[in-house]
């Protein structure tokens, strides 16, 4: 943080704005880059910026004040962000935040003084990590630490309390650099592999990955990706004559044993887990979007190539015309992943059709569904396979030049995607020619700035335009006027990850696996409350509860399950008597649930469903963008009228009030995040209205009340 000083800080925005273009699309990189030098956006910086992008003082204003990231004022050189999704509340994340404030402040009986860590130490909530198989979990800076309690934490604190801010940009800058290395020795006996993946690193796998290279020079190490299975993370891979053998849960403790005398690791030890690919949790899924993630090194393009990678890219240039590959699409019947489940083939059709001189094709990868970490670890285990899919789409459809909105609660990823782009375009995969043809296409990495809303698509369009997440209208659709006005293909990643298998296998062929509608696989990405958490990817129509049970094995606690949450902060909380339902979009909109993102949460006996319900529509209205009445206002409504039910208060008048509020926002909401906060609500009214309400009136009002909830939701 440099300090109050005028002429410091305006030299400091000219030296900023001197490597900044002034187009509208630079205006958050920009404000981004002067929180990050300076702490903060001060008045000085909000009217150097104005006149800088020829905008008025109010327009940079309401952008800064609109985004979470953006700070008006310094908060301390140590900002601590705890997650309160709903994954990491299934963890007991509302217990450890108080704990983790109460030993921070204590941190001055301990050495430091007290004045100093309330002036430098600033803990705040957040929402989502992507860490929500390890949970619960903090962000400290650039890092996010997973299964953490306060003790650790406090430890992490003082460490960096002893830097300045400026010794804290480099150590970051440093510790990303050496999450990529690798030892480069060519002689060596010994092949390791150690994820190099948010989930791992939060786990320490980064000082596994250095403590090796420092002890044992006959061992290389390979950063690969992350398998997914989290629950085994740092997962060390050995190279062997039958494959990779894998060791589970490594510690840098655990290396002296491993390395005896320099040897390999002997298939005895304790930790080993055999071959990986044989271990029944990975056996048991069908990998195709992830089939490359743990193999590979992520920035490896010979990697890439050597498992299958650009043969969907190479047909598609092969094809006698671009709508040869919107057919094989619409023969998967590929539905977008992102939540809203529409046919992609459709939407690349109308853009397809759409005249216009220039045309877009924008990744939504702003994944902040808490549950869902299935985007960040394909961009952090396989990024070439979205950039692959993104061309695709941009042959396709006549585009030249494509955006990733990935959001800033993921810094290891855009650090690793931002790489995967400096390749692809060094290698010609990306820019005039791609790989020689006569197509152009460039992409270009934009990073959000806390904003939940701008994970619908109109209000990501909006932010990529330097502008407030603020929701629009539709008609016009995106298809037609998207970005910057202009004919605009939106799909998430996992959407046009799937694209480059369509078109290596063929539509035909990814249409066989799944069920009716729901074709090809998903994702599912299994945290909360359970023991194995990660990414299972099997087709559609397995059962929740097979899913749960076979993959995630049991509630980390050791008690037993309530309820499961299925789709983000906007999906419904299921009891045991839905849990046999086929994971299919049409089987949960029979229930009145949905897939979403694929996300699963799962909560044990301990849950108070209530807390769940008015944590909802708290949710809603801190993350609504304001636009329409019945999402701001009636998400606020919500909570309070939720607080009296709870109190005891008038129940059966709230109770029916909260029903016609569910109503009014379902029907009258511009977009899905006020639409869709009703379905968690009504799904505790049906299946937990006892936890809504205060004990003394739980029966008697459950018996009166629980039938009305439940015609809201037929």
């Amino acid at each position: 943080m440099i300090p109050t000083d005028p002429d410091r800080e305006l030299s400091l925005l000219h030296a900023l704005l001197a490597e900044t273009p002034t187009d509208a699309e630079h205006l958050l990189p920009f404000l981004q880059q002067v929180q990050r030098h300076c702490g903060y956006i001060s008045p000085a910086a909000i009217r150097f910026t104005a006149h800088a992008f020829n905008l008025s003082r109010a327009e940079v204003y309401g952008v800064v004040t609109f985004y979470g990231d953006f700070r008006e004022a310094p908060v301390g050189d140590v900002v601590v962000q705890v997650c309160m999704a709903e994954a990491c509340q299934a963890a007991g994340a509302r217990e450890f935040e108080g704990q983790l404030r109460t030993s921070i402040a204590a941190l001055g009986g301990q050495g430091l003084v007290q004045e100093l860590v309330q002036r430098r130490v600033h803990v705040e909530e957040a929402y989502c990590f992507g860490n929500c198989a390890l949970s619960p979990a903090v962000r400290v800076g650039d890092m996010v630490y997973g299964g953490v309690d306060a003790a650790r934490v406090c430890d992490i604190v003082a460490e960096r309390l002893q830097r300045s801010a400026d010794e804290q940009l480099v150590h970051d800058a440093t510790a990303t650099n050496a999450a990529f290395a690798g030892a480069v020795r060519p002689n060596a006996r010994v092949v390791v592999h150690v994820p190099n993946d948010t989930a791992a690193r939060s786990l320490g796998a980064d000082d596994v990955a250095a403590a090796i290279m420092a002890r044992y020079p006959d061992v290389t190490v390979h950063r690969n990706g992350s398998r997914g299975a989290y629950f085994l993370e740092p997962l060390l891979e050995v190279d062997t004559d039958d494959g990779r053998v894998g060791y589970a849960n490594v510690g840098v403790d655990d290396l002296a044993a491993l390395f005896a005398d320099g040897a390999t690791p002997s298939a005895t030890h304790a930790k080993c887990i055999g071959r990986v690919e044989s271990h029944p949790w990975l056996r048991a899924q069908h990998r195709q979007t992830f089939a490359r993630a743990g193999r590979i090194d992520p920035l490896s393009l010979a990697d890439y190539r050597a498992f299958d990678g650009f043969a969907g890219l190479t047909r598609a240039l092969a094809l006698p015309t671009s709508q040869a590959i919107i057919d094989e699409l619409a023969a998967s019947g590929l539905r977008g992943r992102g939540g809203a489940a529409f046919p992609a083939a459709i939407k690349w059709q109308t853009v397809h059709n759409a005249t216009a001189s220039t045309k877009y094709v924008v990744c939504n990868a702003d994944e902040g569904d808490s549950g869902t970490f299935a985007d960040r670890l394909l961009m952090e285990a396989d990024p070439f396979q979205l950039i692959e899919g993104m061309i695709i789409a941009g042959i396709a459809v006549g585009a030249t030049r494509g955006f990733v909105y990935l959001r800033s609660e993921y810094p290891h990823t855009i650090a690793v995607f931002q790489r995967a782009l400096d390749i692809a375009r060094a290698a010609g995969v990306l820019g005039a020619s791609v790989m020689g043809s006569r197509y152009a296409f460039d992409i270009t990495l934009r990073v959000g700035g806390g904003a939940y809303i701008c994970g619908e698509e109109t209000a990501l369009l909006e932010s990529l335009e330097g502008k407030r997440g603020v929701v629009r209208a539709k008609p016009p659709l995106p298809a037609l006027e998207g970005l910057f006005g202009q004919p605009t293909v939106v799909n998430n990643v996992l959407t046009l990850a799937a694209v480059t298998t369509v078109l290596h296998e063929g539509g035909a062929a990814y249409a066989m696996h799944g069920v009716g509608r729901s074709t090809g696989t998903m994702p599912f990405q299994l945290g909360g409350n359970v023991q194995c958490g990660g990414l299972i990817e099997v087709p559609f129509g397995i059962t929740l509860r097979t899913l749960v049970e076979q993959f995630g094995a049991a509630s980390y606690s050791g008690r037993p399950l309530k309820a499961i949450q299925v789709g983000g902060p906007l999906g419904a909380y299921l009891p045991p008597s839905q849990w046999d339902t086929p994971l299919t979009y049409e089987a949960m909109a029979a229930i009145g649930a949905m897939l979403g993102h694929g996300g699963i949460v799962v909560f044990d006996d301990t849950a108070d469903m209530g807390a769940q319900a008015e944590f909802a529509m708290a949710f809603c209205a801190h993350e609504s963008c304001g636009k329409c009445t019945p999402c701001r206002i009636g998400s606020t409504r919500g909570v309070e009228v939720i607080g009296r039910i709870r109190r005891g208060e008038q129940t059966r008048k709230n109770w029916q009030l909260l029903t016609e509020l569910c109503e009014t926002m379902e029907l009258g909401s511009l977009c899905a995040l006020g639409g869709l906060t009703p379905m968690p609500v009504r799904s505790v009214m049906t299946h937990f209205p006892g936890d809504l309400m205060s004990s003394s009136t739980a029966a008697s009002a459950a018996e009166r009340h629980a039938p009305a909830a439940a015609t809201v939701l037929t």
